[in-house]
């Protein structure tokens, strides 16, 4: 049986499952087929431990960087 996940990009509605903070890091247990969602300080804590056991290490914390347009000044 195969497993087919789906990648999307990570909103505002998705949350860390360690402290609630908004998650940037999705993580896909090989084992299991599993979900875990983490927010960039809990992704680097676990992320020694959890990537050897992932099939998918989804990171999306370079948003952390990215400029909102909106708040700008010109």
């Amino acid at each position: 049986m195969t497993t087919a996940t789906v990648s999307r990009e990570l909103n505002a509605l998705d949350r860390c499952d360690r402290c609630g903070a908004q998650a940037y890091v999705r993580v896909v247990l090989e084992a299991s087929g599993g979900e875990l969602l983490f927010c960039g300080h809990h992704a680097r804590a676990v992320e020694a431990t959890l990537k050897p056991l992932s099939s998918e290490w989804h990171d999306e914390t370079s948003r952390l960087l990215e400029k909102d347009p909106v708040l700008l000044d010109d």
